[in-house]
C-alpha cells in the first residue's frame, strides 16, 4: 500500500478549487482492494465543493482508472480514451500535415477545441498543430496534445460530460476531462509491450515505468516515463496513372507511388512528475509537470509528372518550361502528346539539349512523393500551495495558489519535394530536403482560489467558492530556411512558390502574437434540505483581443430515494478564439476535384481575407441544457443522461475561397503580387455557423460472482446527434453534412470482465452507427469518384487475458479488432481507389489499419 503523508485530510479538503484530491481522499486509511476500487469512483472535476462520486454529482462524470487504460492494445491515450467513453471520438489523420502526428479530437461531436483539458485540475496548454484538414468537425481546431499523457502516469481520468464554462473559462462547452496524475510515495511498475497489426507492419515497441519516492518523511515524487517507436503502415494500392507510367517505359516511378497510411514515430520520449509536500500547520506544496518529444513521418500525395499543374504542367496542361535566365519567350510550353514527354522530340531539342530552358522532368522524370517529418517537443510545469486559513473572517477557509507554464513547439521539415520556382536550383538542396520552419504555442497563468463552508441554517453549510485567474498566450510562427519559401527565378513563369507540399513559412509571416485575459467567478453550492442539492456559478473573463464575457452556470440534483436521483444542469458558456486561429499562416496541398492544388491559409483580417469578407474574430457562444438520472441498487448502477447544446458562431477555418482576377484587381496595392494568387484557394478562418447538438448518454454496470471468480458487466451508450442551424457564408453544403452525419449518430461499448485468482480477462465489443464517409476534402457532388457515402453500422471486438505469475509479475496478450473488420473500402469504380493510393475512407470511426495485437510484460514492486 502507498505511503499517506499526514496532509491528507487536507488534500481532500483543498482539492476544491481548480486541483486535484489525492485517490486516499475519500477514506485512505481502508486497505482492502475493495475500498480502493470504490475510492476511484470520487471525482474532483464538475464541482468545487468536497470531492464527491459519480453518483452524488449533479452533472455527468465518467472516471477511467489507469490500469483500466492500460488494458488496451494501443498505446495512444486518444484511443485508450475512444475505447472507454462512447461520446469520445479521434480518428487516424493520414496525409494531413501535423494533425497526422497530434490528432484532434471530439466529444459529443463538437471540436477537439471544445473539450477543455486539464492535468490534476489545471488547465493543459494548446498544441502548437492546428488541423487545417481537420474532416469538416475539426476544421482549424487547435487543442492540447492529450496523446503525449502516458497511461502509466495516471491514477485516473474524469470526464465532464456537461458545459462548464462558467466553472473554468474558455473550452469547456462540450465538457471537461481532467488527467489525474499518480501520488503515491512508494512502489513503481516497469513494462514493456511489443504490437503489430495483423497486416504485419506498424509494429511498435513500448517501455514505460513509474516510481513513487518519499520527499522527506512528509511528502512524496511520483515519477513516470514512457518509451515508444511505432513503425509506419501502408493500406495502399498503387494509382492507375503511376502505372500507367510504369507501362510506358518509365522506369523512374516507384510501386507504389506514395503511402497511404499511419506515419512512422520515432524517438517519442516522455517524463511525468508528481511533488507534494506537507508544509505543517494544515499547509501543503505541490508541483507536477512534462517533457515529451518525438518525431513523425508520413508521406504526401504523389506527383505526376505529365500533369501536376504548377510543377509540370501549366494550366492548360502543357509541359512547364521555364528559362532559368529569365527570358520566358525563349523557352515556350511544350504540349505533351506521349506517354513520356520525355521521349518527344519537342522535348529533346527544347529541354533536355538547352542549358537555359528547364523542366521538372530532368530533374524527377518519375514524378515524385514529398515526404513530412513534424518534430513535436512539449513541456509544461505547474506550481502551487494550498492549504487551510486560520484565524480572521477567513477561518477554516481552503485556498489554493498557483502558477503554471506550458510550450508546445513543432518544426516541420519536407524530404523529396522541391521549390518549383527555383527550377534547376533544387538540385542544390541535399535530399531535396526543406526545413519549413516552426509554429510555438506558449501559455502561462496564475491562479487563486478560496472555498469557505458558511453556516446558514440548512442541512449542511453552503459551500461557497470564488477565485482569480490570470493568463498570457502566444503563438509565434519561426520562418524556414530561405529556400522554402522564396520566389526563385521561374516565379513569374507559372511555377509554384515555396516547397512544394507545405511551404516554408517567410520572413513576413514570422512574428509572435499574445493575448492576455483576467477572469474572476463564482460559485455556491447547498443542500437545501438533506436530499435536495442546489448550484450556481457566474463567471466574468476579460481578454485584450476581443473584449469581455459573462456565463452563468445552475445545477441541482434530488435524490428521491435511497436508489434513485434525479439531476438537472443549464449553463452559458464560451470558447475563445485561439491566437493561433487569429494569427496563423499557412500554404499545404488539397485535394479539390481530385487535383492537387496549393491552398493558402491567412489571418482573418489580412488584406486578402478581408478582401474575401475576413473579420476579427469573436467568441463562440452556447447554450447548454441536461436532464438525468441515477439509479443504484446493491451491484447495479446506471446513469441516463440526456443533452442539448447550441453553439453559436462557431470558429472554423472556411471552405476553400478561389481567387479570381477581379480579386487580384482589388488586392492591387493591398498586397504585394496578388497576381501569384491567381487560380489558387485561399482560407481563413471566421466565425460562421450556429449547431445544437442533443444526445442521450447511458452508463449501466453490474458486479456479480460467476465461474468462481469475480464478473463486472458494463454498458455505455451515446446518441449524438448535430444539427447545422445557419450554415452561415463560408460553410458549404458538403460540409454541412459532414458536420451532421460524419461521426456516428449511434456508439456504444459493452464490456465483460472477469477476475480470478491468477488470470483476469476482458471482452469489448464496439458499436458504431451509420455514418457519412468521406475521404479528404472532396465535395460529395463527385461521388461519382467514389469520395464519399453513406456506411451502415458495424462493431468490433476487443479482448485480453493477464496471467499473474505473482505478486510482481504479470504476462498479458490481447488485441483490438480482434476478428480484423475492415474498415469501408472506397468505391473502386468510381475511380478514387487509384487516385489517392488508398483502400479505405480516412474518415471510419474505427482504424482503417485493421487488427492490432500485442503482447506485454509487466513487472509491480
Amino acid at each position: 500500500m502507498s505511503t499517506t503523508f499526514r496532509t491528507g485530510t487536507l488534500a481532500l479538503a483543498v482539492g476544491l478549487a481548480l486541483g486535484t484530491a489525492p485517490s486516499f481522499a475519500a477514506g485512505f486509511e481502508e486497505t482492502s482492494k475493495v475500498k480502493a476500487k470504490d475510492v476511484e469512483r470520487i471525482a474532483v472535476v464538475g464541482s468545487r465543493s468536497a470531492p464527491r462520486s459519480v453518483a452524488d454529482s449533479p452533472v455527468p462524470i465518467d472516471i477511467v482508472g489507469g490500469d483500466e487504460l492500460g488494458k488496451n492494445a494501443s498505446s495512444d491515450m486518444l484511443d485508450m480514451l475512444q475505447a472507454a467513453v462512447p461520446s469520445f471520438n479521434v480518428r487516424q489523420q493520414p496525409i494531413s500535415d501535423a494533425a497526422s502526428f497530434i490528432r484532434p479530437v471530439n466529444l459529443r461531436g463538437l471540436s477537439s477545441d471544445s473539450t477543455l483539458i486539464l492535468l490534476n485540475g489545471k488547465r493543459r496548454h494548446r498544441a502548437s498543430v492546428i488541423a487545417f484538414q481537420g474532416g469538416g468537425v475539426n476544421d482549424g481546431a487547435q487543442g492540447p496534445d492529450v496523446s503525449v499523457i502516458p497511461s502509466v502516469a495516471l491514477k485516473q481520468v474524469e470526464v465532464l460530460r456537461d458545459g462548464a464554462a462558467a466553472q473554468y473559462g474558455s473550452d469547456a462547452i462540450a465538457g471537461v476531462m481532467n488527467f489525474v496524475l499518480k501520488d503515491d510515495a512508494d512502489g513503481g511498475s516497469l513494462s514493456v509491450k511489443q504490437g503489430s497489426y495483423y497486416e504485419g507492419d506498424g509494429d511498435s515497441t513500448i517501455v514505460d515505468g513509474n516510481i513513487g519516492l518519499p520527499f522527506t518523511k512528509d511528502g512524496f515524487v511520483n515519477l513516470s516515463f514512457q518509451l515508444k517507436e511505432s513503425d509506419a503502415t501502408s493500406r495502399s494500392v498503387q494509382r492507375p496513372d503511376a502505372q500507367a507510367l510504369i507501362d510506358a517505359g518509365n522506369t523512374n516511378v516507384a510501386s507504389p507511388a506514395m503511402t497511404w497510411g499511419n506515419p512512422k514515430i520515432e524517438d517519442d520520449i516522455t517524463l511525468f512528475g508528481n511533488v507534494g509536500l506537507d508544509l505543517g500547520d494544515d499547509k501543503e506544496f505541490y508541483m507536477f509537470g512534462n517533457y515529451s518529444s518525438r518525431t513523425g513521418t508520413g508521406g504526401y500525395y504523389y506527383r505526376n509528372p505529365q500533369n501536376r499543374g504548377g510543377v509540370f504542367t501549366d494550366e492548360n496542361g502543357d509541359l512547364l518550361v521555364g528559362a532559368m535566365d529569365g527570358n520566358a519567350g525563349a523557352c515556350p510550353n511544350i504540349a505533351i502528346t506521349a506517354a513520356d514527354v520525355r521521349t518527344q522530340q519537342d522535348y529533346i531539342d527544347g529541354v533536355a539539349n538547352n542549358d537555359n530552358c528547364w523542366a521538372f522532368n530532368e530533374l524527377l522524370p518519375g514524378g515524385y512523393t514529398p515526404q513530412f517529418t513534424g518534430d513535436i517537443n512539449d513541456t509544461s510545469l505547474v506550481m502551487g500551495t494550498r492549504g487551510e486559513i486560520k484565524g480572521g473572517f477567513l477561518d477554516q477557509a481552503m485556498y489554493d495558489i498557483s502558477g503554471s507554464v506550458g510550450r508546445n513547439k513543432s518544426t516541420y521539415t519536407l524530404v523529396d519535394t522541391v521549390n518549383p520556382s527555383m527550377g534547376a536550383l533544387n538540385a542544390d538542396q541535399p535530399g531535396l530536403s526543406f526545413e519549413a520552419g516552426s509554429y510555438i504555442q506558449l501559455e502561462k497563468s496564475f491562479n487563486a482560489d478560496l472555498v469557505k463552508g458558511i453556516d446558514m441554517g440548512l442541512s449542511e453549510p453552503v459551500n461557497f467558492a470564488t477565485g482569480l485567474e490570470w493568463r498570457q498566450e502566444s503563438f509565434e510562427i519561426v520562418s524556414g530556411e530561405q529556400a522554402s519559401w522564396k520566389q526563385g527565378p521561374l516565379a513569374t513563369q507559372g511555377f509554384s512558390v515555396g516547397s512544394h507540399g507545405f511551404a516554408g513559412f517567410s520572413p513576413e509571416a514570422q512574428g509572435i502574437n499574445k493575448r492576455q485575459s483576467i477572469a474572476a467567478y463564482i460559485d455556491v453550492e447547498a443542500y437545501i434540505t438533506e436530499d435536495f442539492l442546489l448550484g450556481a456559478a457566474l463567471r466574468y473573463e476579460d481578454f485584450s483581443s476581443f473584449g469581455n464575457t459573462t456565463n452563468y452556470k445552475l445545477t441541482a440534483q434530488y435524490q428521491l430515494n435511497d436508489e434513485l436521483s434525479f439531476r438537472a444542469s443549464h449553463s452559458t458558456g464560451f470558447r475563445a478564439p485561439t491566437v493561433g486561429q487569429a494569427n496563423v499562416v499557412n500554404t499545404q496541398t488539397s485535394l479539390v476535384n481530385g487535383e492537387l492544388i496549393q491552398s493558402a491559409t491567412f489571418p482573418p483580417t489580412h488584406p486578402v481575407s478581408a478582401e474575401l469578407g475576413g473579420v476579427e474574430l469573436q467568441p463562440e457562444e452556447s447554450v447548454s441544457y441536461a436532464l438525468g438520472m441515477v439509479y443504484q441498487s446493491g451491484d447495479f448502477f446506471m446513469t441516463v443522461d440526456a443533452y442539448n447544446i447550441e453553439v453559436s458562431d462557431r470558429v472554423a477555418q472556411t471552405d476553400k475561397v478561389f481567387i479570381t482576377p477581379a480579386h487580384v484587381a482589388a488586392l492591387q496595392g493591398k498586397y504585394p503580387s496578388p497576381e501569384l494568387l491567381l487560380n489558387g484557394s485561399i482560407t481563413f478562418f471566421a466565425n460562421d455557423f450556429d449547431t445544437t447538438t442533443k444526445g442521450v448518454d447511458i452508463v449501466a454496470n453490474y458486479g456479480m460472482e460467476l465461474l468462481e471468480g469475480d464478473t463486472k458487466f458494463s454498458l455505455a451508450y451515446n446518441f449524438n446527434a448535430t444539427e447545422v442551424d445557419d450554415p452561415g457564408l463560408f460553410t458549404s453544403g458538403f460540409k454541412v453534412r459532414r458536420l451532421e452525419e460524419g461521426i456516428p449518430e449511434h456508439r456504444a461499448t459493452f464490456t465483460v470482465a472477469q477476475n480470478w485468482e491468477n488470470v483476469s480477462m476482458f471482452v469489448r465489443a464496439n458499436y458504431f452507427g451509420e455514418w457519412f464517409a468521406t475521404h479528404a476534402d472532396e465535395p460529395d457532388e463527385f461521388s461519382s469518384y467514389g469520395w464519399s457515402e453513406t456506411v451502415g453500422s458495424s462493431y468490433t471486438i476487443d479482448a485480453s487475458v493477464s496471467y499473474f505469475l505473482n505478486d510482481s509479475w504479470t504476462l498479458s496478450v490481447g488485441a483490438n479488432n480482434l476478428f480484423d473488420k475492415e474498415a469501408q473500402e472506397l468505391q473502386k469504380d468510381g475511380g478514387a481507389y487509384g487516385v489517392v493510393s488508398g483502400k479505405y475512407y480516412e474518415s471510419g470511426p474505427y482504424d482503417y489499419n485493421g487488427g492490432y495485437y500485442y503482447v506485454k510484460a509487466a513487472y509491480k514492486f
